[in-house]
């Protein structure tokens, strides 16, 4: 489970997938598959989360990593490059960014 903590020395990775409710669940297949299979035994890899909206027109992925590069050696990979052209092909658009945690708030 992705752990949100102020100055981790981590990459955070959001990525928003659009598609059409019909086209949900095999985008949703495909990514469970990825991270169980490949992208959560890739080198640097710490933690993800997957989201559907309500409409399941969009994904919301959280990924953590030890570094950028951890993060873009496993998309540059082979396999990953295979996979998501079969993505690709699933969903509207998708859109990987990377970020830092600025801060983070818990209820008090």
């Amino acid at each position: 489970m992705p752990k949100i903590t102020d100055g981790a020395e981590i990459q955070t990775v959001i990525t928003t997938f659009e598609m059409t409710p019909g086209t949900c669940q095999d985008l949703l297949d495909a990514l469970q598959d990825a991270y169980g299979a490949f992208i959560s035994k890739q080198p640097g890899f710490v933690a993800a989360g997957l989201h559907v909206n309500d409409a399941q027109t969009r994904i919301a992925n959280y990924s953590q990593w030890r570094s950028r590069e951890d993060f873009m050696a496993m998309l540059r990979s082979d396999e990953m490059r295979a996979r998501n052209r079969k993505i690709n092909e699933l969903c509207r658009s998708f859109e990987p960014v990377m970020y830092e945690v600025s801060a983070t708030f818990e209820a008090s």
